[in-house]
């Protein structure tokens, strides 16, 4: 390992002096992108990612000289994937370095996939508002390269986050989008029913009885297989509850779904709210009686 470190500084100190010795400008910067490429790869070795990263960098600016964009570019995705390891900030910044050069050098899915990189670091991170922000970024992206199933991941990842954040209506929208939008599409029409359970579980936090209502008749309308799913029956059985202000008839019905199909985490904490408010609302009139 030490070993590998001492070749890697031996090699970058071979293309510091190219950079700055005499000789023929494109030529230099060549060689020297060279020897970056082999000092690069011996910190890798070793294990020495900040090293790796920040050399990665330095080839990356060797290629901007040469206007190499595409070589740029993958060297600064190359730095950010070194310091995934270490750190998470220097790690976002190079990857929307490299994303931001294959989107100016026509490689959209390239870029796509980089601001998707970036947003689940951002989720790592748990700023789900930056999360949002790249996986949208991400998804316009693969919506104009027409990559359809890569967009519907990176639209349901804002939609779990906004949802998380109490921005229920911008949900309720994204899962209702994806779910038309996976209807006239053979290998995604089993997961209709999901994304309709999903925007109806947002429906619910917002605690509008009326919405709700309107939106499993759309729902019905959407998809008319639905009605007939355990989904649908859950999502009637839990607006029948908020209605009627029934906490024990909403927790049977979650109880009875879940002994079926598990809740993930998502779901449940959505949930766990919705009951809240409707604990809270039986307090308030208890309190006025």
């Amino acid at each position: 390992m030490a070993d590998n470190i001492q070749r890697g500084e031996e090699f970058e100190k071979k293309a510091e002096k190219k950079i700055s010795g005499w000789g023929l400008f494109g030529s230099k910067y060549e060689d020297a992108s060279d020897f970056y490429d082999k000092a690069a790869n011996c910190f890798k070795l070793a294990k020495s990612w900040d090293k790796a990263g920040s050399t990665y960098v330095k080839l990356s600016n060797c290629y901007t000289k040469l206007d190499s964009k595409h070589e740029a570019a993958q060297a600064y995705a190359d730095a950010g994937h070194c310091y995934k390891k270490t750190s998470a900030k220097e790690a976002i910044s190079c990857l929307e370095q490299a994303a931001n050069l294959f989107l100016d050098n026509g490689r959209f899915n390239m870029a796509g996939k980089y601001y998707k990189e970036i947003a689940e670091l951002y989720e790592l991170e748990q700023n789900f508002e930056q999360a949002i922000i790249y996986f949208e970024k991400a998804a316009d992206i693969y919506q104009s390269e027409e990559v359809t199933t890569a967009a519907n991941q990176c639209n349901a990842k804002v939609a779990q986050f906004a949802a998380q954040l109490e921005q229920y209506q911008k949900a309720i929208q994204i899962y209702e989008e994806i779910g038309r939008q996976s209807l006239n599409n053979n290998l995604l029409k089993y997961g209709v029913k999901g994304h309709l359970l999903n925007a109806g579980i947002c429906q619910l936090c917002k605690g509008d009885v009326v919405a709700i209502t309107n939106a499993l008749d759309r729902y019905q309308e959407m998809d008319p297989t639905f009605s007939g799913t355990r989904e649908y029956k859950l999502l009637v059985d839990l607006a029948a509850a908020v209605d009627e202000e029934d906490v024990v008839k909403f927790t049977d019905a979650v109880k009875e779904f879940d002994s079926m199909t598990q809740l993930d985490a998502w779901k449940t904490t959505l949930l766990l709210r919705v009951k809240e408010a409707i604990k809270a609302k039986e307090l308030e009139e208890d309190d006025l009686t």
